[in-house]
């Protein structure tokens, strides 16, 4: 059960909102794309209901709201370390289906993979997740063949039709906003059927390491790591050590984003690499989202949104990548 607002009730309640928490959402950001007259959708902090982009996928992920792509880990100086604080205030997050599978993801990697991650963990605490319903399908999503069309483990669930507010909400804290409104059955927008669809190979054979498929798509790739900084549900990063002018003994250490894609990320001491080939890193990219990460956590680590294929200026396409590689395992 759920309630029904005007927009009008709905934005003053939103408005409650933004003092109380941080809210970020997909928001369109003019002239922000790849060249001066491009736009993108990318999460930003939003001040009202009218901000958020409702109809279209983001260009990228939420990810960066909760892992940020340049974090200081600590300040130090000739004797001692200090951590930087946390966030202030509590985080709400719109999303959508797809994206809150991905939360799951990188809980299991940040909190359930053998320790638990304290930058991480100290956000992800403080964050609450809206649900964002999908009427109809993006072009290159395949989140039905991945099951992450639907979800019921959101903190609260808005639409935006017209000049009305139709909410579910399940958090406590948050009941505020449904005070006033009209009962209604809510059930949210999700999708049963994508343009696109992927279907995952059964089983792996050794066989599948060594196939032609990975050097093809390696010739074609430029390792810009784009794939990677759009999805949801990649994880790498590096280290940087910042060291001030004014004293070299003093600076901060910082986490970054990276990709697994770029020449070098692999390299060890003695200039020792694993995966030397553009075709070896594809491999290891698409083996890690299907295969590797399922046996550790029992699912595919990939959520079927897409970006990807999206972002990609070669216009590699994971998912007819992974078509072709269960055609040709089946076979």
């Amino acid at each position: 059960m759920g309630v029904q607002l005007s927009k009008a009730e709905a934005a003053q309640k939103f408005e409650q909102w933004t003092k109380q928490y941080d809210v970020y959402a997909p928001m369109l950001m003019e002239g922000e794309g790849c060249f001066s007259d491009m736009d993108v959708i990318r999460y930003g902090k939003v001040s009202s209901l009218d901000d958020i982009v409702w109809d279209k996928k983001s260009d990228y992920s939420f990810k960066e709201m909760l892992l940020a792509i340049n974090e200081t880990l600590f300040y130090f100086t000739e004797d001692q370390t200090t951590v930087p604080k946390g966030p202030e205030k509590d985080l709400l997050i719109f999303l959508r289906s797809c994206d809150l599978h991905a939360v799951k993801r990188l809980d299991d990697i940040y909190l359930k993979n053998g320790f638990e991650d304290f930058y991480y963990a100290r956000v992800r605490e403080r964050a609450k997740f809206i649900l964002m319903g999908c009427e109809t399908s993006c072009k290159s999503g395949f989140c039905v063949s991945m099951g992450t069309n639907w979800s019921d483990n959101y903190d609260a669930y808005i639409k935006l039709d017209g000049d009305q507010v139709y909410a579910d909400i399940r958090c406590e804290e948050l009941q505020g906003f449904a005070e006033g409104g009209t009962d209604a059955e809510i059930i949210p927008d999700y999708v049963t059927e994508n343009i696109e669809k992927v279907t995952l190979p059964k089983k792996l054979s050794n066989e599948s390491f060594t196939k032609e498929i990975w050097q093809e798509y390696g010739d074609r790739c430029i390792t810009c790591g784009r794939c990677n900084f759009a999805c949801p549900t990649c994880t790498c990063f590096t280290m940087q050590d910042i060291f001030y002018k004014d004293n070299a003994k003093v600076g901060e250490r910082r986490r970054v984003w990276a990709s697994c894609q770029v020449d070098g990320y692999d390299e060890i001491a003695g200039g020792i690499g694993f995966r030397k080939t553009k075709g070896d890193r594809v491999r290891f990219k698409v083996m890690h989202k299907i295969y590797d990460y399922e046996k550790r956590f029992g699912y595919p680590m990939c959520v079927g949104c897409g970006r990807c294929d999206d972002i990609c200026p070669e216009y590699i396409s994971y998912s007819n990548l992974i078509n072709r590689l269960a055609k040709e395992e089946n076979e």
